[in-house]
């Protein structure tokens, strides 16, 4: 029995549909830090636990993620790597064609006295002791999976452990994605504090999507 065009691209459809909340992209970007139960995923995004199992389903049925059973909770996961990739030119599609989309992101991120940093720069410099790598996520998420060398001083801790950093180094961030503001401010709070402070300008999510080395702990 022959197929009908629109039937498969109605069902590729099915895909879209499933990304087509903005909750659901954070809870994407989330587990591409690592696998994680819904009540912690559900703190993070700010949601009620049924609403938040609820998204959680609905990617699950669109095969965007997947499960399994530790003790008595439920961990979730990214179906595969390629499905970061499918988050991450999202996002870099809608950024570049809707207007909208850039418009927030500056005034979310307001990053323009902030300097980016590539990845070859960051591993060239890493690599002969120019920086200093810095992972500003919560404990958890940089045990999950890290950059290789990175250190970890999440965002809540990091004024409190300036002293850890040499005035003198070097100092690279980054947290979950191109939109997380964690790295942001730990950047504006490093030059505060007279360090000299660069952001990466991708995170974990475009790591995983490049299937670049990750260190766990």
């Amino acid at each position: 029995m022959a197929v009908d065009k629109t039937d498969l691209y109605d069902a590729v459809a099915g895909t879209g549909k499933a990304l087509a909340h903005g909750k659901r992209l954070e809870l994407l970007e989330l587990l591409a830090q690592g696998e994680r139960p819904v009540r912690e995923l559900a703190r993070t995004v700010e949601l009620k636990l049924s609403t938040a199992s609820a998204h959680l389903q609905v990617l699950h049925e669109a095969g965007l993620v997947t499960t399994r059973r530790r003790g008595t909770s439920v961990l979730y996961q990214l179906a595969g790597a390629d499905v970061a990739g499918l988050l991450s030119v999202l996002c870099r599609v809608a950024d570049a064609h809707r207007a909208e989309v850039e418009t927030v992101r500056r005034a979310h991120l307001d990053a323009e006295d902030i300097r980016l940093v590539g990845r070859e720069e960051l591993l060239n410099a890493a690599g002969e002791g120019r920086a200093l790598v810095l992972d500003v996520r919560p404990a958890e998420e940089y045990a999950a999976g890290h950059v290789p060398g990175a250190v970890s001083i999440p965002l809540d801790q990091l004024a409190d452990r300036l002293a850890e950093i040499p005035p003198e180094t070097d100092v690279v961030a980054y947290c979950r994605g191109r939109y997380c503001v964690l790295s942001y401010d730990a950047v504006r709070l490093l030059r505060a504090g007279g360090r000299d402070a660069a952001l990466l300008e991708d995170g974990i999510l475009e790591w995983r999507r490049d299937g670049l080395p990750i260190t766990t702990a």
